[in-house]
């Protein structure tokens, strides 16, 4: 199995080869991809060093599978030349996940859609994921009808540049910016640029990516990212409204027998999801699940999870992982 990581210098590429390793993927040979100022740079991989190329020369190399976390741009122009040489793409990128022809997967939910035919699969949004991923299974039993959604939004999301700025302000370094404003003792409410109706491009892949992935156009969503200075992960505190009522420990349970999602929910031990312990891990974490007292069907949950994990890096290995044991890829 050769596999091509485009964007292997980058912080999520970083955490991809990670996750490779970690999980033992079946490569027969790894091809690093990056920009051109980062080829001829050499990465490790389980104790091998290997050179990175740039793009045109990994095309011409032909992978099995490629894993793109290289930036819209880049996945707009070279998903499509590597998809024409028979590679399956799976791309971190926005670029591809509200095109119709084009599946958006949580392989959890929905990885059962896909065929040896989808040649660019997209990776959803690090918050999309980490939400729906929880939602999902309650969507099946009791059919949401609305979700408001608060982010807290680690500043990894928004890359190197982000982490190095928290750093110097620590430090009391003036140094270029991240930001329009300072993040250390901060909260910044706004994640990624402003769209004409006056909420994110974050904000509206919540609304948008959700629909998708549950395949249900009527779920209402409503969404406000906000920044704040930490590493370990994003945090949501989600209000979702049922056509139907609930039992609180049904939810519970449904949600504690979900792949890939850990229950953290004892008031009585103070025991619930932070991004300090998600950090490094691939489950999705879910605590404070209460009722909203406020009106009928609804609930309150608390779900974080890593973002460069199974909020990008995590999930698309594990589409990888479906592919290959399904037996779609170089059909």
């Amino acid at each position: 199995m050769r596999i091509a990581v485009v964007g292997a210098t980058g912080m999520v590429g970083e955490i991809m080869l990670k996750v490779l390793a970690e999980r033992n993927f079946p490569i027969t040979e790894l091809i690093p991809v990056a920009s051109e100022k980062s080829v001829g740079k050499q990465i490790e991989f389980k104790g091998k060093s290997y050179s990175v190329v740039g793009l045109q020369t990994a095309v011409d190399m032909k992978a099995d599978i490629a894993l793109f976390s290289a930036g819209g741009e880049t996945s707009l122009e070279w998903a499509p030349r590597f998809a024409a040489f028979g590679t399956t793409v799976i791309d971190n990128s926005s670029a591809w996940r509200m095109d119709p022809a084009i599946k958006l997967v949580v392989p959890e939910i929905n990885a059962n859609q896909l065929t040896s035919s989808d040649k660019i699969i997209a990776n959803p949004n690090c918050s999309t994921i980490q939400m729906v991923l929880a939602l999902a299974p309650l969507h099946k039993k009791y059919n949401i009808r609305r979700i408001v959604v608060s982010t807290y939004q680690s500043i990894t999301g928004t890359g190197v540049k982000a982490v190095q700025q928290l750093e110097n302000e620590y430090a009391g370094v003036k140094a270029e910016m991240a930001y329009k404003y300072p993040i250390h003792r901060n909260a910044i409410p706004q994640c990624d640029s402003f769209e004409e109706n006056g909420y994110t491009k974050e904000e509206m892949k919540l609304v948008r990516e959700t629909k998708k992935i549950l395949n249900d156009q009527s779920v209402q969503v409503t969404a406000t990212a906000v920044r704040v200075p930490i590493v370990g992960g994003h945090s949501e505190a989600v209000n979702v409204e049922f056509s139907s009522d609930f039992d609180i420990n049904d939810i519970r349970k449904i949600l504690h027998e979900t792949p890939g999602i850990t229950v953290q929910d004892n008031t009585d031990t103070f025991t619930y999801p932070m991004p300090m312990y998600a950090q490094g891990k691939d489950d999705v974490f879910v605590g404070r699940i209460r009722r909203d007292e406020s009106q009928p069907n609804t609930l309150n949950m608390w779900i974080v999870a890593d973002n460069l994990r199974k909020g990008a890096a995590t999930n698309t290995i594990q589409i990888a992982e479906y592919l290959i044991a399904n037996n779609l890829i170089g059909n």
